[in-house]
């Protein structure tokens, strides 16, 4: 094996950036090991200033990188990761209400930046060294803008050459409330199998375009949050987007692997903003700088979506199916080779279909009962006891409540849990049937309750339809999940099926991957 062996994967996510160093381990049953990670808080929030506001002011320079050790990434909640469900929202809120231009939801590009650099700078320089390989993940569905040849400038940030953001629009994100249902129908039809919703890139670069054309005409490039940290590190003239990204955006057709450019330029869209798209796992071009201790001239990867690399670094082969159970709940399997998905989208179907890698797609259910459901019970449970003038801690509740459910291993209750509806279906509520004096006790409703969590993703995605589609084992995760062994029973009664579970899902631990991968290929050829 060559020496240089080891992959650096970047995940920049909606609340926080990580970096992870990867390298190959034969021995190992996964195949690689991770060597270092490191998570800081971007906090990058800002106010919305896209609809008025020019290329941010260029920042007094400064040191931002403090002497510490790695932590672990803040997750809003321990799931696939941040990322994943983040694009989930994004993707099947098409149903939310709408919300007024008043709710643009903008980040710093700059902070972004910052807290990529901290975590760099926090990592082992002799593994940094050995860098061979760079992959970038990030939040999709966003958008930046900035201007060719002015997006960055190298300086030396301390012990380390850093790029620092220089004609750069805020990043609008997948969040972004501004295009309102009204907005969002005025649009064409796409010729795509996904819908257009508010936060996608073209969606908002259509909005601009009604309501501050001037503001567009400050930029003429424009990308994805990951497509930028790319094309800065490359010296990219133009931006290449993968069509994982670019799919997130709108207005893309997968089959054909192209924009609609017809479509868009018969609406007056800027098509000159939209980046070039590349195949997933190709390589967009090579450091043009030294970055910390990576050499100048490291492979930099084409940057992947946040739900596809979280998929990759836990999915080792395409037999498997990722289960994840937190405060909400998704179910991703690989489609077999050859599938297609239908043109036209359907916003009541409970499964959509985005693209992975070689031209394949991720089928994916994403439920909004999980975990929260559990919580609001518990939360239920204490509220009634302090009624009754008792006080009792939540956690001394939930664990009562699953080892009663873990002694009641069956019951003829049948809990619905759909408090919060489904995003196919919207107003359904929850119900409780099969009511008897004799299934009334903690142990049966709590398991009751479990079997429906796991019952309603089967009625999302069938066991059958897996099977169908060739899934041989489930990765499970997720904390709602990993603690609770009644769920871990339903699962494996609803889907009949290996279950594994402790395997680490991360983002970017799978860009790094994608990127190692690539590597060992070159080496065996």
């Amino acid at each position: 094996m060559a020496a240089r062996s080891v992959t650096l994967g970047i995940d920049l996510g909606t609340t926080s950036v990580k970096a992870a160093l990867v390298e190959a381990a034969p021995g190992d049953p996964s195949g690689f090991v991770v060597l270092a990670s490191c998570a800081r808080a971007a906090q990058a929030e800002t106010a919305a200033q896209s609809a008025a506001a020019g290329p941010q002011p260029v920042p007094l320079l400064r040191c931002p990188y403090p002497h510490s050790s790695p932590t672990l990434r803040p997750y809003r909640e321990p799931l696939l990761c941040s990322g994943f469900m983040h694009h989930l929202t994004a993707t099947w809120e098409l149903c939310k209400p709408a919300l007024s231009s008043g709710n643009g939801q903008e980040q710093d590009v700059r902070r972004i930046i910052q807290a990529l650099h901290e975590c760099l700078a926090a990592l082992p320089r002799q593994q940094l060294r050995k860098v061979c390989g760079i992959g970038v993940s990030g939040q999709m569905h966003g958008v930046v803008f900035w201007k060719t040849g002015q997006g960055c400038a190298w300086t030396e940030g301390g012990a380390a050459p850093v790029f620092e953001p220089r004609a750069v629009s805020h990043l609008v994100t997948w969040q972004d409330g501004r295009c309102s249902s009204e907005f969002l129908a005025s649009l064409p039809q796409p010729e795509s199998h996904l819908s257009v919703a508010t936060g996608f890139g073209c969606a908002t670069i259509f909005w601009l375009l009604k309501n501050s054309p001037e503001f567009l005409k400050s930029y003429d490039t424009a990308g994805t949050i990951h497509d930028y940290v790319v094309a800065m590190l490359c010296g990219l003239a133009r931006p290449l987007m993968s069509d994982q990204n670019a799919a997130s955006w709108g207005y893309f057709n997968t089959t054909s692997q192209s924009w609609n450019l017809e479509i868009l330029k018969a609406a007056g869209f800027p098509v000159q903003l939209l980046p070039d798209v590349a195949e997933p796992g190709s390589v967009a071009g090579r450091t043009s700088q030294a970055w910390f201790e990576i050499p100048r001239g490291t492979q930099v990867g084409v940057a992947l979506g946040d739900l596809q690399a979280s998929v990759y670094s836990c999915m080792a082969q395409k037999t498997d199916a990722v289960l994840n159970i937190s405060t909400s709940v998704q179910l991703v399997a690989s489609m077999p080779s050859g599938f297609q998905p239908a043109q036209t989208p359907d916003p009541a179907a409970p499964v959509a279909y985005f693209p992975y890698f070689d031209r394949t797609y991720l089928a994916v259910a994403a439920s909004l009962n999980g975990g929260n459901v559990l919580a609001t019970f518990v939360r239920m449970l204490v509220q009634w006891m302090a009624d009754l003038g008792l006080e009792v801690e939540e956690s001394t509740v939930y664990s009562c409540m699953i080892q009663a459910a873990a002694q009641q291993r069956d019951t003829c209750l049948t809990i619905t849990p759909t408090v919060l509806g489904e995003r196919h279906l919207p107003d359904q509520l929850a119900s409780v049937t099969g009511i008897s004096s004799s299934d009334l006790s903690l142990g049966h409703v709590t398991r009751a309750l479990c079997r429906g969590i796991v019952q309603n993703l089967h009625s999302m995605l069938p066991f059958g339809q897996l099977r169908e589609w060739g899934v041989e084992r489930v990765i499970g995760s997720g904390s709602a999940l990993s603690r609770n062994e009644v769920l871990k029973q339903e699962v494996q009664r609803a889907f009949p099926l290996p279950v594994s579970y402790g395997q680490d899902v991360d983002a970017a631990v799978g860009a790094a991957l994608v990127m190692l991968q690539r590597s060992l290929s070159q080496q065996k050829s």
